[in-house]
């Protein structure tokens, strides 16, 4: 997917409904800084509002992300195209997610080891400081741990392997479940049964 492609192309069908980037930023609920960055290849539009954006330009969301208009024989092919295009920077954005939530686990434990290990044995430390160092080094696990379940649960969806549905849960239902590793044993909301699901980058 060819982000400069598609950035010529919004501007050039924006400039053709007579939108200045204020204007069209403005009919979507965004900054005109955000056309700008779609306008330059810098980012895409979000999925959210693709739709309406298509609908003022007067294009097709497949148009929009193959960054042309479209003849009938080659709109099947490109939508297929697109589709997997799509999967595929799903699949790399909710990887970025989870490693981020690696890298956040890993900073609440060493937190937690070295204010634990400092109050520990840290013999010029008083007692008042040695509590604290210990109440803070347990803040800062409990915040990253919570951070990086509020990651895992928004990076890709749960699988549930008796009916095939993929969902994301309420984050209660990841707080509560057993777990190991990514898997996690939770009520599907489709069949109802409780399973082992695993955690897949895609729908």
């Amino acid at each position: 997917m060819n982000q400069e492609k598609i950035g010529r192309f919004i501007a050039e069908c924006r400039k053709k409904k007579g939108f200045t980037q204020a204007s069209l930023a403005e009919q979507i609920g965004v900054t005109d800084r955000a056309v700008s960055k779609w306008e330059t290849g810098r980012s895409l539009p979000d999925a959210g509002i693709m739709l309406e954006l298509t609908d003022l330009l007067g294009i097709t969301v497949n148009e929009l992300l193959s960054g042309e208009n479209l003849e009938k024989e080659r709109y099947k092919e490109m939508a297929e195209n697109n589709l997997i295009e799509l999967k595929k920077q799903e699949e790399l954005s909710n990887k970025r997610l989870l490693n981020m939530e690696v890298v956040i686990g890993i900073i609440g434990v060493a937190a937690l080891a070295a204010t634990l290990f400092t109050a520990l044995y840290a013999e010029e430390l008083r007692m008042p400081l040695r509590i604290g160092l210990g109440v803070a080094g347990g803040l800062i696990f409990v915040f990253a741990m919570h951070f990086a379940l509020v990651i895992e649960r928004e990076a890709g969806y749960y699988e549930c392997p008796d009916c095939g549905n993929r969902y994301v849960p309420e984050l209660s239902a990841v707080y509560l479940a057993p777990h190991i590793g990514r898997t996690r044993k939770m009520r599907c909301p489709k069949c109802g049964k409780r399973c082992w699901q695993k955690k897949v980058l895609t729908r």
